[in-house]
């Protein structure tokens, strides 16, 4: 090594040469891919993240190398990944056709306009990455100034300013792990998904439904229900939710707005990555693998983030309940209506490994925990006051139904009654006490009587 290189040159070579696999760190043992299966990496993507480090080390880009995870993501997704046949493509452009006629029986929102897509697992992931990118970025960034900072805190005082020169490197270490961990995440979750709405949250572009074939048809084989009737059912729940986001065009921003609220909060716990870090064996990274599956590196929820998550979980709910709703509806000539909505709910509320991973990569689950009583809700609203005043919840989001209106729905239901009525709408005991406080106040300020229903004029 020169003597003119500084001190950051002779870090940055440290790190090249343990990265590197070519047997020139200290031991001539160097990072073998091979040695790090049991992170969940196989060696291809193992290599692909190394070529990531080096870019890092050369200084190439900055901040989260999210075409790192765009690279791992297809990688995994296109291992068992099979190619549309034209009969899949048939068979499920008429189930659109027709589950798109269907819906127009069930709910006043209108089609959308956009043709539905069949999409390959590797289309799914270069549609979506977008979405997962924008809601992993905050999570990923606090990972990265986590990591520089806990070696700040171990590096010995005459080497501060080494690793301060370094400081924009680390960061984009950590962030390539960090994209390489969400990569494996969104390809194994292309595994899983059945359509463009199934994980809740709006991934697809507004108005544009999707049915991936070959997960559709792996679900299929374990229901043991005709492809047919499950394809009019997922057709119509896909067309549902199009329609609800290209409708309500605030609603995508909305739930967007609350899943980056959530995550702008979440900071690592620092003292487990350092603790971590003290400990860490290269050759046996069981543990690292765990913090990372586990969610262990996230602390426990701010009060800021729980409001935040109700918020969100409530949200979905209701987008979840009304799809259910609109889409049993829509197919209540199916046969099999009755075992096909009840094993989609259910498998939607259990989710998937790949779901589990996402939680604890960014420390939120997708999963509505309030998805059979917002479905009561808007069963019993459209029962009461029919399906135009019900779907017209959707225009602004002052109408939206709260989560009191889930947990009774009476109070909404006499509302829309009243205002169909052309009735004031009735007011509820908070209301009146309100105006009673306004009316003591005003009249305590003309000097009148509170106690009298007028009280006696001041003098």
């Amino acid at each position: 090594m020169s003597d003119d290189n500084t001190p950051e040159d002779d870090f940055q070579e440290m790190l090249r040469r343990m990265l590197s696999g070519d047997g020139s760190a200290p031991g001539g043992a160097g990072l073998d891919p091979e040695q790090l299966r049991g992170l969940g990496i196989d060696p291809a993507q193992m290599q692909q993240m190394m070529f990531a480090f080096q870019q890092a080390m050369q200084g190439q880009g900055d901040g989260i190398s999210w075409e790192q995870a765009r690279v791992g993501a297809l990688h995994v997704a296109n291992q068992e990944g099979r190619a549309i046949t034209q009969g899949q493509r048939t068979d499920l452009d008429q189930a659109f056709h027709l589950a798109d006629l269907w819906l127009g029986e069930a709910t006043g929102i209108a089609a959308t306009g956009e043709a539905p897509v069949v999409l390959t697992r590797g289309d799914w992931v270069e549609k979506t990455l977008p979405v997962w990118q924008e809601m992993a970025e905050p999570v990923a960034t606090s990972i990265a100034d986590a990591l520089t900072e806990a070696l700040r805190t171990h590096t010995p005082e005459e080497m501060q300013d080494v690793v301060q020169n370094a400081s924009r490197m680390l960061r984009q270490v950590g962030g390539t792990l960090f994209a390489a961990q969400l990569g494996q995440v969104v390809g194994k979750l292309s595994k899983e998904v059945v359509s463009g709405g199934d994980v809740g949250i709006p991934v697809m572009p507004a108005g544009v439904a999707a049915i991936l074939p070959q997960n559709f048809a792996d679900l299929g084989e374990g229901l043991e229900i005709p492809d047919d009737q499950l394809a009019l059912y997922f057709a119509a729940r896909e067309l549902a939710h199009a329609r609800l986001f290209k409708h309500a065009k605030w609603l995508r921003l909305h739930v967007m707005s609350q899943v980056t609220d959530y995550a702008r909060g979440i900071h690592v716990d620092t003292e487990v990555l350092e603790d971590l870090a003290e400990r860490f064996d290269p050759s046996n990274p069981s543990e690292l693998q765990e913090a990372l599956q586990s969610g262990a590196l996230l602390p426990q929820q701010t009060e800021a983030q729980q409001n935040a998550l109700s918020r969100l979980e409530n949200m979905l709910a209701l987008i979840e309940g009304w799809v259910d709703v609109v889409a049993a509806d829509a197919t209540s000539r199916v046969p099999s209506l009755d075992r096909i909505a009840e094993a989609t709910r259910r498998r939607r509320a259990v989710g998937g490994p790949a779901q589990d991973a996402l939680g604890a990569l960014v420390g939120l689950q997708l999963r509505p925990r309030r998805l059979r009583e917002a479905a009561a809700m808007w069963r019993a609203v459209g029962d009461a006051v029919g399906v135009a005043a019900r779907d017209a919840l959707w225009d602004y989001p002052d109408l939206v139904p709260t989560a009191d209106d889930i947990d009774d729905p009476s109070a909404l239901i006499a509302r829309l009654q009243a205002t169909a009525r052309g009735d004031e709408a009735p007011r509820d005991e908070m209301d009146d006490a309100l105006a009673q406080l306004l009316a003591d106040a005003e009249r305590d300020e003309r000097g009148e009587d509170p106690e009298g229903p007028e009280g006696p004029r001041a003098v």
